[in-house]
């Protein structure tokens, strides 16, 4: 999976130079590894700049506290988690669109295994659920993206019922990872099955094609 570009949205100054934007690659790559240590109230602006090495100016250069940057750091996810969906659907054929669902949560559950932060700040609902957008919550947007994609790729009539039913399994799917990897570090793959089982059974009962 290819390293996303940096997200400008909570950045008070937007990197040029490609040093710059390497330093702030840095920066949210010891984001993502603190927040695994010592969580997001562990979390201090000059441990972030010790684990980057960088000056604490270098920090707030570019971002104005701690929030903007698990925000960015969020962002990034996202954007790694949409580009890894993306190549799935690119390199797969799938059978039905919820087979594609199926994909969604295959990328999501290895992003918990291989993505350092990925496990404690997950799309950022630690820190706010409305951390990647002021007017819509996390999942939500997250949900809306992803019916984005299978509206594209399957061809699909854009319904309410479809978004619906998308938030819903995003909700489901979230809770029931989480869970998993609650009860395993490594996701309890009985649960991963149940929680993959349970969207698809809820898609194929609950929207037509």
């Amino acid at each position: 999976m290819s390293t996303p570009t940096v997200t400008t949205g909570p950045l008070r100054r937007v990197p040029v130079q490609g040093r710059s934007v390497a330093r702030v690659q840095r920066m949210l790559d010891a984001c993502a590894e603190l927040v695994d240590e010592v969580g997001y109230e562990g979390l201090t602006t000059t441990l972030l700049a010790e684990r980057a090495e960088v000056a604490i100016g270098s920090v707030y250069q570019f971002f104005p506290d701690k929030r903007a940057i698990v925000q960015a750091l969020a962002m990034r996810n996202m954007d790694a988690y949409l580009q890894g969906l993306s190549a799935r659907f690119g390199s797969e054929t799938f059978a039905h669109w919820w087979d594609g669902v199926d994909a969604a949560i295959d990328v999501y559950i290895q992003m918990h295994r291989s993505v350092a932060g990925f496990r404690t700040l997950h799309f950022g609902d630690v820190v706010d659920v409305h951390l990647l957008d002021i007017e819509r919550d996390n999942n939500a947007v997250i949900a809306d993206r992803l019916a984005e994609l299978l509206i594209e790729q399957f061809q699909l009539i854009d319904r309410a019922r479809l978004r619906f039913a998308l938030q819903i399994s995003v909700e489901a799917a979230d809770a029931l990872i989480k869970l998993a990897f609650r009860r395993d570090t490594n996701g309890d793959e009985a649960v991963l099955t149940e929680a993959k089982a349970l969207i698809r059974e809820y898609l194929h009962r609950h929207v037509t094609d």
